[in-house]
């Protein structure tokens, strides 16, 4: 899936979390949140239960909320901070546009690591619904168009 490509060049390009992996957060958050109900005479399952259903939850209305997870145009960034807070960056507080990739054991993982003055934002192709690589190409087109 690519970043939402109804934005032009001056308005520049946001990238959000795709909406098949917001839909199975939200199917697995009922999923479990209704064996909460149907196991609520086993204490210890009910316990597991809660904390899943918690969690699941809290990553799917995060999804709901802050869909976008990052954008960007000629005059900076805004990233999703926190839970679902948002911060601009204008660019030239962008000190670097990064791919990071670690192997280790079996894994394989990319992480988009945008360096600013006074922060370090991480993002996955989970985040983005792009590969990492695509997203860092188009955040050095984009800013190279404001510096040139």
């Amino acid at each position: 899936m690519r970043g939402e490509q109804g934005m032009d060049a001056e308005r520049g390009r946001r990238w959000r979390v795709p909406p098949g992996q917001v839909a199975v957060k939200c199917a697995g958050a009922a999923a479990v949140t209704a064996l909460v109900v149907l196991y609520s005479h086993d204490p210890q399952f009910m316990f597991l239960a809660i904390a899943a259903a918690v969690g699941l939850n809290a990553l799917a209305l995060r999804d709901l909320v802050a869909p976008v997870r990052l954008a960007a145009d000629g005059a900076g960034l805004t990233v999703v901070t926190g839970y679902a807070g948002r911060r601009r960056v204008p660019w030239d507080e962008v000190s670097v546009i990064r791919v990071d990739e670690r192997r280790r054991l079996l894994l394989h993982t990319r992480m988009l690591e945008i360096e600013t003055t006074d922060d370090l934002h991480l993002l996955s192709a989970f985040d983005l619904g792009e590969d990492v690589h695509d997203v860092a190409d188009e955040l050095y087109r984009i800013r190279s168009r404001t510096r040139g």
